[in-house]
């Protein structure tokens, strides 16, 4: 589910993210809630070439992923 500013809120997964438009570039902001007893922000700021290569290394982390989770032929599980 996204916040009001395109971002995701902590409150379903325990941690945000937040995505926003930055001079010629875009703004990430992930949080989360509790790292070592403490809660953190990471910040990047990246401009639109590296937004784009950042952005196919999560798909593909999240297709490799998806595909270890769900291996082809588990539909008959």
């Amino acid at each position: 589910m996204t916040g009001p500013s395109g971002g995701s809120s902590a409150g379903e997964r325990g941690w945000s993210l937040l995505a926003r438009a930055e001079g010629d570039g875009v703004r990430l902001e992930l949080g989360l809630p509790d790292l070592s007893g403490q809660p953190v922000t990471a910040v990047l700021s990246l401009d639109k070439t590296e937004a784009r290569a950042f952005a196919r290394a999560l798909l593909a982390a999240a297709g490799d992923a998806t595909e270890r989770t769900f291996p082809a032929g588990s539909e008959d599980l």
